[in-house]
């Protein structure tokens, strides 16, 4: 395997903490995610289902997990169905895990053949009242492809008319928001990857050189380094195309005079860095440039500070309006008539939030109404964005909070206006 597993007893812990959340005779069924087709017989790489690992340790399709803590026979309290190997298989693609493998990366005891479902199953549904099932509820998601969890949901309405059903999605939320000491160590060898990607993409970074250049240095470290790849599409942007804040294309010219944002993560063992840095391509940011720079560094700065527990994400969006509204003010991109009776002006400058939740999703998921508490993990993430002038500037680390505050885990990446150039004089 290309990463260090975490040990077993991370997801037996996790599974026990799931149980005590379930109402009785609540049976709790996890699928993996499919293999995705694109065209003629080629698939996309495959990701596993963020709550099945969470829960399993298993990085493999057509898996599926089954938690029955109220079940008759204990040893099928713990169940796994995993996909067997054939001659097929092990010729075009390799082995897949043993049922010994199974074990020992998710600590259960019990693993069937994923052909031996239906006959497995069944006496469980019955003898249960509750069917628990996770379809993807995160806010952003969109619902263009039918997954397996989808096709089960269908088959047991079907089948299971009677019985009640509940959401596992906020449960796995409440559970996945708080970090672990291993969860964290895995970030942090994500964030270690980021960071080397970052330090050659900075020395290579040269007028002339195509943004997709630096995309190419970046993912070869990735990968050099232990990665599979990035945590999502990594975004270049030089010059105008900053002001874009998701874009991927990656397919224009860095020019003397121009900054280039780059917004990029490695991703390891499914868990995620996201790192966003901004680069003078000349090596020396101009005057203007390193007026609006530290003005973001500024709300960076304030509003890490207000990276506690007790805070909520509202709570340091609305300070952080309120900060980038007095540098707007400054920079002179605001007028005190355009923030007179308007506290929302700031928005067309920046106008995406102060940051998000991290781990085994770039944008994990976490209950929809909640108080910051240790072992959290957010991006803080303020930016500026000024199209006529072809500036965009975003900077982003990743915090996790601790209980006397909070741990910058991307601290040691280079930040301020001097290391940047010096790194570029190098």
């Amino acid at each position: 395997m290309r990463y260090s597993t975490i040990e077993p007893s991370f997801f037996i812990t996790n599974r026990q903490q799931l149980a005590t959340k379930l109402p009785p005779k609540t049976i709790a069924i996890f699928h993996s995610n499919p293999i995705y087709p694109t065209n003629a017989d080629g698939v996309h790489p495959f990701k596993q289902n963020s709550d099945l690992f969470y829960f399993s340790g298993i990085d493999q399709e057509e898996t599926i997990l089954v938690l029955f803590p109220d079940a008759l026979n204990p040893a099928y309290r713990e169940i796994l169905f995993i996909l067997p190997s054939s001659e097929h298989t092990i010729t075009w693609e390799g082995e897949k895990l043993s049922k010994v493998a199974a074990t020992a990366l998710s600590g259960i005891e019990t693993v069937f053949w994923v052909q031996e479902l239906d006959k497995i199953i069944k006496p469980l549904l019955l003898e249960s009242t509750t069917i628990a099932l996770n379809p993807n509820e995160h806010l952003r998601a969109t619902y263009g492809v039918k997954t397996a969890t989808d096709a089960f949901i269908e088959k047991c309405r079907q089948e299971y008319s009677l019985h009640q059903y509940m959401r596992l999605a906020p449960l796995c939320a409440e559970l996945r928001v708080i970090k672990k000491n291993q969860e964290i160590e895995q970030l942090k060898k994500a964030i270690k990857i980021t960071f080397e990607a970052f330090m050659a993409a900075t020395r290579s970074l040269r007028s002339g050189c195509k943004e997709y250049e630096l995309e190419a240095i970046i993912h070869y470290h990735f990968l050099k380094h232990g990665s599979r790849g990035p945590a999502y599409a990594s975004i270049i942007a030089s010059g105008k195309n900053a002001n874009i804040l998701h874009y991927i294309k990656n397919d224009s010219i860095c020019t003397d005079g121009d900054l280039v944002l780059m917004d990029f993560g490695a991703e390891y063992g499914n868990y995620n860095a996201d790192l966003t840095r901004v680069l003078p391509v000349s090596g020396k940011f101009s005057p203007r440039q390193k007026e609006l720079y530290q003005s973001v560094l500024t709300i960076f700065k304030t509003i890490k500070k207000e990276y506690v527990p007790g805070k909520s994400l509202k709570e340091l969006n609305t300070t952080a309006g309120l900060i980038c509204t007095e540098e707007c003010l400054k920079l002179g991109l605001l007028t005190p008539n355009d923030v007179s009776g308007n506290p929302n002006a700031y928005k067309k400058y920046f106008m995406h939030g102060i940051g998000h939740h991290l781990g085994l999703d770039v944008h994990d998921v976490h209950p929809i109404e909640h108080i910051l508490e240790p072992g959290m993990v957010l991006t803080l993430e303020p930016g500026l964005y000024v199209p006529t002038e072809g500036i965009g500037i975003r900077l982003e680390n990743n915090i996790v909070l601790t209980t006397n505050g909070n741990e910058d885990l991307m601290e040691y990446i280079p930040l301020e206006i001097n290391d940047i150039e010096n790194i570029m004089a190098e």
